[in-house]
C-alpha cells in the first residue's frame, strides 16, 4: 500500500439529508421526476462549489447514433449534469459517477412504511428524534429503507458527501475531479451515453453502484429478446386437431437451456466465482384470448447474458442460431419457425484493465478507512461501466449496499456503509487529485 493521507471527516447528517431529498423524487425511468432529480443534483453540486454544466439531449437525435444503447421506457429527453472541481483545465484525474433514476416502486402498501419515496430509518431505536445530533448519534445497525437507497441514490449521496469532505478539509485539488450524474441507467444507459458523447471523460472512473464491500472490475452484458412462437388454433374440445404454441416454446426452451449450459463452461476470472455470470431467463409470457381455444401464438420476452469474450452481435447470433436449429429439427416449427427480435437496451460487457492502478488505489482507500481490503469480483449484470470502458476510461464499481437489495420491496442500505463509501471516495480523490 502506498502512503495515504489521513481519512477525511464526513458530515453524516448532511449525507442523510441528501439521501432523503434524493429518494423523495419518484424518479422512475421516463417520469418527470427523472429530470427533476437531475436538476436537484445540479444545484447540490453548485452548493458544493462545483462548476456545473447542464444540458438536454433529444432522444430522437441520440437514437440515430450507431452505438445508441437503447431504452425500454418512453422518454423524450435526457438531462445531463456534470460538475468539475479543482483546476479548470485538463482532463479529470477521477470521475465519480452515479445514476439518479430508479425502477418503479410497485404497490406502496407492500412497503413497511407504506411510502417508498420517504426514507424510513429502521433499527433497534424507537424514537428517532434528533437522530445524528451529539445527543443522539447514529446507532449501530441503522438502516434506511426507500426506493433507490441501494440502487443507487445511496451511492449518489456518498459521492456528494465525499466531495463535501474534500471541499471542507482545505486540501488543494491539483488535478481536476468530475462528478457525473446520469439518468436512464436502469433501462440501457442513455444518460451516460449522452454524457460521454458530449466529451465528458476522465483518466479513471468509479461508479457508486452497490457492491457489498467488494470492487466490481468487470461486468457481463445483457440483451432483451422476444420470441414469437406460433401454433395452430382449434376448439378446446378438439385439442388434438390443433398444435399448442406452448409445445413449440418447450422445444425452444430446451434448446436454449442446452446452449446456456455450453456457454457457462470455462468461465474466466473474475467471473469464475459465480455460478451463472451471464444468465438466461424468461420474464414475460403473453398469449391466448379464450380458455377453450388451443393456443396458437405465444410471445415471450427474456434476458440473455453476454459473455465478456463476445460482442452483443455475437451473442444475438448465438441465440438466433440455437432457435433456428431447434425449429429446423421440429416438423411443425420447421414450417412455422420462431421469430426472434431484440427490443430494449443493449448492455455490452466491460472491464477494468487488469494492470490499471485504479483497482489498487480504490482498494487502498477502502482499507485505510475500514481496515479491510476488498477483493475484485465480476458481476452478472450490465451497468454503465461498459460505456466508460468502451470510451477508453478505466472504470470500476464500488458503492454502498448489496445488489440483492436492488429493485426489491423495502430496499435498504446501512448507514455505516454509506459512511464507509463516502470516506473511501474522499480518500481516493485525495490520492488521485491532490
Amino acid at each position: 500500500m502506498t502512503e495515504q493521507h489521513p481519512p477525511l471527516a464526513v458530515d453524516e447528517t448532511a449525507m442523510v439529508a441528501d439521501l432523503t431529498a434524493l429518494v423523495s423524487f419518484p424518479s422512475a425511468g421516463g417520469s418527470l421526476a427523472e429530470e427533476r432529480v437531475q436538476r436537484w443534483g445540479a444545484e447540490a453540486l453548485r452548493w458544493l462549489g462545483g462548476r456545473v454544466e447542464q444540458w438536454e439531449d433529444e432522444v430522437a437525435t441520440l437514437a440515430r447514433e450507431p452505438d445508441w444503447p437503447g431504452q425500454e421506457v418512453d422518454r423524450q429527453r435526457i438531462h445531463g449534469v456534470v460538475a468539475r472541481f479543482g483546476p479548470q483545465e485538463g482532463e479529470p484525474a477521477l470521475v465519480l459517477c452515479g445514476h439518479t433514476d430508479v425502477v418503479p416502486a410497485a404497490d406502496p402498501s407492500l412497503w413497511a412504511g407504506q411510502d417508498p419515496w420517504t426514507v424510513q430509518p429502521v433499527g433497534q431505536e424507537e424514537d428517532w428524534t434528533g437522530l445524528g445530533s451529539s445527543d443522539a448519534p447514529y446507532p449501530e445497525g441503522l438502516r434506511y429503507v426507500g426506493r433507490g437507497v441501494t440502487d443507487m441514490k445511496g451511492g449518489v449521496a456518498a459521492i456528494l458527501a465525499a466531495v463535501r469532505a474534500v471541499q471542507s478539509s482545505g486540501v488543494t485539488l491539483r488535478r481536476p475531479l468530475a462528478v457525473h450524474l446520469v439518468s436512464g441507467e436502469e433501462d440501457g444507459g442513455a444518460g451516460t451515453f449522452a454524457t460521454l458523447r458530449r466529451g465528458h471523460t476522465g483518466e479513471a472512473c468509479v461508479i457508486a453502484e452497490p457492491t457489498a464491500g467488494q470492487l466490481i472490475t468487470a461486468n457481463a452484458g445483457s440483451l432483451t429478446f422476444r420470441l414469437t412462437v406460433r401454433g395452430r388454433a382449434a376448439h378446446g374440445a378438439m385439442a388434438g386437431q390443433g398444435v399448442n404454441a406452448l409445445t413449440g416454446l418447450r422445444v425452444v426452451q430446451d434448446a436454449l437451456e442446452d446452449l446456456q449450459a455450453e456457454r457457462l463452461r470455462g468461465r474466466p476470472a473474475p467471473f469464475d466465482t459465480l455460478d451463472d455470470p451471464w444468465p438466461l431467463s424468461i420474464g414475460i409470457v403473453r398469449g391466448g384470448d379464450w380458455a377453450s381455444t388451443v393456443l396458437d401464438e405465444l410471445v415471450v420476452e427474456g434476458r440473455f447474458g453476454v459473455r465478456p469474450d463476445e460482442t452483443p452481435a455475437e451473442a444475438r447470433a448465438a441465440l438466433e442460431e440455437c432457435v433456428a436449429a431447434a425449429c429446423a429439427a421440429d416438423p411443425f416449427l420447421r414450417e412455422r419457425p420462431v421469430e426472434v427480435e431484440w427490443p430494449g437496451g443493449v448492455f455490452a460487457p466491460g472491464r477494468l484493465p487488469a494492470d490499471h492502478e485504479l483497482g489498487e488505489q480504490m482498494a487502498d482507500a477502502v482499507e485505510v478507512v475500514s481496515g479491510t481490503r476488498p477483493g475484485q469480483v465480476g458481476a452478472p449484470y450490465g451497468s454503465d461501466l461498459r460505456q466508460y470502458a468502451a470510451a477508453g476510461v478505466p472504470t470500476l464499481q464500488y458503492g454502498p449496499g448489496d445488489i440483492q437489495q436492488a429493485h426489491s420491496v423495502d430496499e435498504w442500505v446501512e448507514h455505516a456503509e454509506l459512511v464507509r463509501c463516502a470516506r473511501a471516495f474522499a480518500q481516493l480523490v485525495v490520492t488521485r487529485c491532490c
